[in-house]
């Protein structure tokens, strides 16, 4: 059984000139199929001509703590993803998994793999982007696409859908 809540809510508008990393807290967001209202993903933009498959980045706060404890001052929201969570483990979401976040409902569609973007973070830098890249493998977070839009709030409960969630 999944249950956790909405740590944290983390978006970062197109700025000319900037990277997506870190997002900004905000404390409530609509989400629809496009992802969180404000928030630009360049690599799904650009790359992944705005695939619906990976409309959100899902990182559990369990996660970032073992960064932590890895020696990286990470916190929500610093390696792009959209909603921090808490009371999920990682290993608990796997493509398919279908999550009520809020008014939302969104499926896991696959891993985020790291990649160099990660150095733009201040205290990655170029000389540890290897390191820090090689650290982030299997816990980088997941994708989501949204199955019904709604409203987002942090301190959301996060469950597995019912039965009349998913028609």
């Amino acid at each position: 059984m999944i249950e956790g809540r909405v740590e944290a809510l983390n978006v970062k508008p197109n700025v000319p000139g900037e990277r997506g990393l870190p997002k900004k807290p905000v404390r409530s967001v609509e989400v629809s199929e496009r992802g969180l209202a404000g928030d630009f993903n360049r690599y799904r933009h650009d790359v992944k001509n705005d695939s619906p498959d990976m409309a959100v980045l899902i990182m559990p706060l369990e996660t970032i703590r073992e960064i932590q404890d890895d020696g990286w001052p990470v916190a929500a929201g610093h390696i792009g993803e959209n909603i921090t969570t808490s009371g999920i483990k990682y290993a608990d979401l796997s493509p398919g998994i279908q999550l009520r976040i809020g008014e939302a409902l969104v499926e896991v569609t696959e891993p985020c793999e790291p990649c160099t973007n990660l150095s733009h973070l201040p205290y990655v830098g170029r000389y540890r982007a290897a390191e820090f890249v090689k650290s982030m493998v299997g816990r980088r977070g997941w994708y989501a696409r949204v199955i019904r839009s709604g409203m987002l709030k942090v301190g959301d409960t996060i469950t597995a859908p019912s039965a009349e969630d998913r028609k």
